[in-house]
């Protein structure tokens, strides 16, 4: 990907009165750059500005997913504890509502 990146970086854009730029496609493309991608702006000291992807809020979820799990005792089902604990919130809600 970078002897792709480095063929196209004559590529040249213009601000609008938006403070907005077009990426060209075959740039976009090459970078992985789709609607919704979230990207992070930086000037560095030079006057180099960076622009870096961020990941989608799916692809965080994704890589956390499990994580904590090392620590759950074994044979314990988070999901079904929190739906039990709904279930019983909701039966004492009840109950708190029929006396009244």
């Amino acid at each position: 990907m970078t002897n792709a990146l480095t063929k196209m970086r004559d590529m040249i854009t213009t601000v609008t009165g938006k403070n907005q730029v077009t990426i060209p496609a075959k740039l976009a493309s090459a970078a992985g750059i789709h609607p919704g991608t979230r990207i992070d702006w930086t000037l560095s000291e030079e006057g180099v500005l960076i622009a870096r992807m961020l990941p989608s809020r799916g692809e965080l979820a994704r890589k956390t997913a499990g994580m904590g799990r090392q620590w759950l005792p074994p044979d314990h089902d988070p999901v079904a504890a929190l739906i039990e604990e709904r279930l019983q919130a909701d039966s004492e809600e009840n109950l708190e509502q029929d006396a009244a």
